[in-house]
């Protein structure tokens, strides 16, 4: 175990009581990308007011990559520091059991004997400590451990439930509550999570007069040109207004509290465009990439300040225990973002697995210049069966297809075989249609990125590498199989053996 250098310079000081140190807040959104203002999106130019003054006043970070595209995976990685493929809590809404229920022993995952969360990590540095959304977690665990206020009293020990423990009933639709005042000690430093509905809201929380009309966004050339892709791909473009409404709240609270002056206030995602089929779930830019800004009453925490190197989600983990003095566990898989032996790394990975009842194994490469991909199942297309296929987009998708209006890259990148690797120069080809895989001007790009993947998967004995236990995939087949979207469906040939 490491300190901080703030938590070295406390102890080498004598000064700094635990009043002293600041409260943290995630603003912790659920399937949000970064078309904002400052962002540099177009479109939402002047319509992020909030978001933006947030970047403005703090670091803006432009190239953050969580590690997992769906949210148990991600948030899962990003509670303990360390990526899910290492801790295996890689599989979607694994270690579940029916809502209210006591977990089996035999479908629990437990996390590496002497790991910590990083809620647990910063109680032990002095912290009240609260999460005023869904946890999500594919581990077991006692969610009183992690927090010091608001469980349920149904939502003890052994009953994680398949949606993971809650905080509390949702208060008018929203997790957006100053809980930070439920602490007995008014002195004590606090860190806590509130969890926006960002891309999940839709149009829900959009100020008066600021929505977009359903066809207002142009579509990207992998989607079919169609009303329900016209309709989707704009309501996420006023989720991120929306989610700038609710920032906006939030901020406004900590004002109103006078709890501003001592807070160092994250903004982030858990992963990319909920509205997407090629986004969330998948590990292209759009599933991965996120915002990330950080503000404070801090000297690491420049006003205005853009960075633009490579950052791995789980640096925030990393930093937030930092700022807070918190011990900070070698296995930790992210580094202090203001750390004065901070390096920058030459690449992020990021992994998915399988979610809901798709399985699958994908693993992406992100390096300053590329993006590579790796499909385990490329037999099964990209739009295999999965838990989307009743929605107006995909059966548009499929009606296009059996009418022959797709374009020849659309009819293959959806249905067709899936190349088992995926090569994208992100600079020439944001949309990421280009593969450059089999083009020999690139080989000695794929070979280095195709040995990173190689390496990285050995050195952390990466879990998606072998099955998925039974008792786990039994389970989530008695989650879905009585539900049209999975009994009509020809879903994976695992799922045969419990028929």
């Amino acid at each position: 175990m490491k300190k901080s250098l703030f938590a070295i310079f406390a102890l080498l000081s004598g000064v700094v009581s635990a009043a002293d140190q600041p409260n943290i807040l995630w603003i912790f959104s659920e399937d949000l990308s970064p078309y904002m203002g400052c962002y540099g999106d177009p479109i939402n130019a002047g319509h992020t007011p909030a978001i933006d003054q947030l970047a403005a006043d703090g670091v803006l970070f432009t190239r953050t990559f969580m590690p997992a595209p769906v949210c148990s995976a991600a948030r899962s990685a990003m509670i303990t520091g360390v990526m899910q493929t290492t801790t295996g809590a890689h599989q979607h809404r694994s270690s579940r059991y029916t809502e209210g229920t006591v977990v089996p022993e035999e479908l629990r995952i437990n996390l590496p004997s002497g790991m910590k969360t990083i809620p647990e990590l910063m109680r032990d540095a002095g912290y009240f400590t609260f999460n005023t959304g869904k946890d999500d977690y594919n581990f077991h665990y006692d969610r009183r451990q992690l927090y010091s206020v608001g469980s349920e009293e149904k939502y003890i020990a052994g009953m994680n439930g398949w949606q993971g423990n809650k905080a509390r009933a949702k208060k008018k639709g929203s997790y957006v509550e100053n809980t930070w005042n439920e602490r007995p000690d008014k002195d004590q430093p606090w860190f806590g999570q509130i969890m926006i509905w960002g891309g999940k809201a839709n149009s829900r929380h959009v100020r008066e007069g600021e929505e977009i009309p359903a066809d207002g966004v142009p579509l990207p050339p992998y989607f079919p040109d169609t009303p329900a892709y016209r309709k989707e791909w704009t309501q996420h473009y006023n989720a991120v207004r929306g989610a700038d409404a609710q920032v906006e709240e939030i901020l406004a609270m900590l004002e109103a509290d006078g709890e501003m002056e001592n807070t160092i206030v994250f903004f982030f995602s858990d992963h990319g465009n909920n509205q997407s089929i090629r986004h969330k779930q998948f590990c292209y830019e759009g599933g991965v990439h996120v915002p990330l800004m950080i503000k404070g009453n801090h000297p690491a925490l420049e006003a205005g300040k853009v960075r633009t190197e490579l950052v791995n989600g789980l640096d925030i983990s990393a930093t937030t225990l930092a700022f807070g003095g918190a011990e900070m566990p070698e296995y930790l898989d992210g580094q202090d973002l203001f750390a004065s032996e901070y390096k920058t790394i030459d690449f992020v990975i990021s992994a998915r697995d399988r979610c809901d009842y798709t399985i699958d194994r994908i693993r992406t490469v992100r390096t300053e210049q590329f993006r590579y991909i790796r499909n385990f199942f490329p037999d099964r297309p990209l739009l295999q069966a999965q838990y989307r296929d009743q929605r107006p987009p995909v059966t548009e998708m499929k009606r296009m297809r059996d009418e022959g209006k797709l374009t020849p890259y659309q009819e293959q990148h959806w249905f067709g075989t899936r190349p088992e690797e995926e090569l994208y120069e992100i600079s020439e080809d944001p949309h990421q249609i280009n593969n450059l895989a089999d083009d020999p001007t690139f080989i000695n790009e794929l070979k280095r990125h195709r040995q990173m993947l190689n390496d990285w998967i050995t050195k952390t004995d990466d879990r998606g590498q072998y099955p998925e236990a039974a008792v786990q995939l039994k389970a989530t087949y008695d989650l879905w199989k009585d539900k049209p979207v999975f009994s009509e469906a020809e879903v994976n040939p695992e799922y045969d053996q419990f028929k």
